[in-house]
């Protein structure tokens, strides 16, 4: 096998076992394509000639001391160590000596210097032809341990070759295990750039409040979506501009997409509604860590992988458009058929090599493998990053031996396919169809077997994929039945994820699709019960904003039964609070300024005083709808912050109520109608009306969300 990792860091200390997880890439077949792929045929230039839509570009970590350097600190991310953090930081040159930060417990008086390693890979372009406070290459890893728990300290990164140092920066250290203090989390999936100003903006005004860090479960920069511009607009995929299909799903856009387009500029290309974001694939990382640097510089980013972190595409257009630049180096050309495979991207943009050289996180220090898989502890909670795209059986990319039904460790070129990816662990005896054969599912059993619930009584999993949606595909029966029964069989509070570019939140889940009912609070579905070794939460939230904009259900297809919340609207994240040993909170937090879109509270309650089992709905997970139309119902929903709502009426029911605008209340009433209709909300005095989807239930449409009892 002929394989290519790191560049040669000339003048620069590099260590080959430091690399956290550095990938390997196959290159036993060449890559045909452009030397550098630009999905632009009105400005195929590297940083752009000014036609058509500008390039975007976001300010670098550092600011640079001079009008022309040749050298600076452009990204700043922080992630957690084991009793301390690392600072990592991306330059588009080496450094010629190693990356040294100094640190103190004073602003006043950083007293001590540490220094780290380097590590960077081919990325195509190389940052030499790229703008110098644009660009990123070198890969930079300090870490200070040994700290104290839950306090401020303070760091620099020092000047080398050409670089600034950098302002005198903070970070705040994770509590220590036990800690009874509450506290909250950011967590995102299926972020980008094009559609996530919103959630940006509201994710830093929490940040202001006191956030401890941020949990990215996939899906981080949508780097892979370079080639966006240069594909069709499609009925199936309606997210171009001025095409046949030139309209996006109900959400929260900017202003300016609805500009004309530039003179000079062809419908259809740049991001939806025009922009040229997304045109070359390392620029597109270049740009988005950049712009979410004023989180990593502060706040610990914990990430994991998705599947746009894979490789530089996942699918064709619909006249084979990649297959003619990437294969046959065509540009504004089409194929006969689709051809691409592994070999299609370049070598840099192919088993995740950027993810795994952007990010560090603690998968060394806590027995798993790089930023792939991992666990960490704050104060009550234990959390752990789960990586639902390769390393256990039937994942959604998959090794080369998958490729060739286990036959052999190396495919033909034609048998590949572009995300195939890992494994990042050992796969014992090649048993590739056993999850139990893989590095990750075993680590996963370690770490949970070890965990001290008197210490760390919420546990939490997230990985990208998830287990159970309305929006139904083999890949949840996949990750099911590679980790659920280990999960519920160790306790597992909930069970994060997005990859669906929605909001939803399902009722307790016990194994294979059964619903746990009775861990739902007596005419309180915002309220949930734990019930260990039965069921856990599963929450869906891939609604952080996109190019690929929101999922929405197809016609004539339902919201399942297994279905709490469901929001194909709104972007944002969501916040989780642990308050105390007993009491979660987790709420939607829309990024457009609506307030909160849903709320959950979590309450621990031991098997010893909770003797209920979970049965199987009678519709079972594949229902078509909610049985029970014109039976009564009990509602209860919590209104969000900020929506004065004086009245909520359903058919010939009304709930009334009294809550303040600013405040989370309940209402609560009892009615007996018809579901489908329309739903009236009094919202400030202005009555406005929205038709129902035809759901044989009780539903809400509160600011945007559907609320189902």
């Amino acid at each position: 096998m002929k394989t290519s990792q790191a560049l040669s860091l000339a003048g620069t200390a590099l260590l080959a076992a430091t690399v956290n997880g550095a990938p390997t890439v196959d290159t036993t077949y060449p890559y045909t394509g452009p030397a550098i792929p630009v999905a632009d045929w009105v400005d195929p230039t590297i940083s752009g000639n000014g036609k058509g839509f500008p390039r975007l570009v976001e300010a670098p970590g550092v600011k640079p001391s001079s009008a022309n350097p040749t050298n600076n600190v452009n990204v700043i991310s922080l992630s957690y160590v084991p009793k301390g953090m690392n600072i990592h930081y991306q330059t588009p040159f080496g450094l010629g000596v190693l990356p040294s930060v100094k640190w103190g417990t004073s602003e006043a008086a950083l007293l001590y210097t540490v220094t780290g390693q380097t590590h960077g890979y081919d990325r195509t372009p190389p940052c030499s032809m790229v703008a110098v406070t644009q660009c990123s290459q070198f890969f930079h890893e300090v870490q200070i341990t040994d700290l104290q728990p839950d306090t401020t300290y303070y760091y620099q990164i020092l000047a080398a070759n050409g670089t600034t140092e950098s302002d005198v920066l903070s970070f705040t250290t994770a509590r220590a295990v036990g800690d009874h203090k509450p506290f909250s989390v950011a967590v995102l999936n299926d972020m980008g750039y094009t559609n996530a100003q919103g959630t940006f903006r509201h994710l830093n005004l929490a940040a202001d409040d006191g956030l401890a860090f941020a949990w990215h479960g996939g899906d981080l920069s949508y780097a892979d979506d370079w080639y966006s511009g240069i594909l069709p607009c499609s009925d199936d995929w309606p997210v171009c501009y001025n095409g046949t299909s030139s309209s996006l799903p109900p959400g929260d856009y900017p202003n300016s997409y609805n500009e004309p387009l530039p003179a000079g500029e062809v419908p259809g290309q740049g991001g939806p509604y025009g922009g040229d974001m997304s045109v070359l694939y390392e620029s597109n990382w270049d740009l988005w860590q950049q712009w979410v640097q004023n989180l990593t510089i502060r706040l610990p980013y914990m990430v994991m992988p998705g599947n746009h972190e894979a490789a530089c595409a996942e699918f064709d257009g619909p006249n084979n458009e990649l297959t003619a630049y990437l294969v046959d180096d065509k540009a504004n050309g089409t194929a006969p058929k689709s051809e691409l495979t592994y070999f299609s991207c370049p070598p840099s943009q192919r088993n995740y090599t950027a993810f795994q050289h952007r990010f560090r996180m603690p998968g060394s220090e806590t027995g798993g493998v790089g930023n792939m898989w991992y666990s960490f502890d704050y104060g009550l909670a234990h959390f752990i990053s789960l990586n639902g795209e390769t390393d256990y059986a039937y994942s959604p990319e998959w090794p080369f031996i998958r490729d060739t039904d286990g036959v052999a460790t190396e495919p033909r070129e034609n048998q590949t396919y572009i995300t195939d990816s890992g494994p990042f662990g050992y796969i014992k005896d090649n048993a590739y169809t056993k999850t139990e054969a893989y590095e990750q599912y075993q680590w996963l059993v370690r770490d949970l077997a070890a965990i001290d619930r008197s210490k760390t009584p919420w546990v939490f999993v997230m990985s990208h994929r998830p287990m159970y949606s309305t929006a139904y595909s083999s890949d949840q029966l996949h990750i099911r039945n590679a980790f659920e029964e280990t999960l519920l069989q160790y306790g597992v509070d909930a069970y994060l994820a997005g990859h669906i570019h929605w909001y939803e939140r399902m009722f307790p889940m016990g194994r294979n699709g059964t619903i746990d009912m009775a861990s739902v609070a007596a005419n309180d579905n915002n309220t949930y019960y734990t019930n260990t070794g039965v069921s856990m939460a599963h929450i869906v939230n891939g609604m952080a904003g996109n190019i690929e904009s929101h999922s929405t259900l197809a016609d004539g297809k339902v919201v399942l039964n297994l279905t709490a919340v469901l929001d194909q609207t709104h972007y944002g994240f969501s916040k989780l609070t642990v308050h105390n040993a007993s009491v979660v909170t987790w709420d939607f937090v829309r990024g457009d300024g609506c307030g909160i879109g849903d709320s959950l509270t979590l309450i621990k309650r031991s098997n010893s005083t909770n003797n209920s089992t979970a049965t199987p709905s009678s519709l079972g997970y594949n229902a078509t709808h909610i049985a029970s139309s014109s039976s009564t119902k009990s509602v209860s929903t919590r209104f969000p912050t900020g929506v004065s709502t004086t009245s909520v009426s359903i058919g010939s029911a009304t709930i009334a109520t009294t809550t303040p605008a600013g405040t989370a209340d309940r209402a609560t009433a009892s009615i007996s109608t018809t579901i489908s209709g329309t739903v009236a909300i009094v919202t400030s005095g202005s009555l406005q009306q929205k038709t129902s989807i035809e759901l044989a239930s009780f539903a809400v449409l509160l600011c945007g969300v559907w609320y189902f009892t």
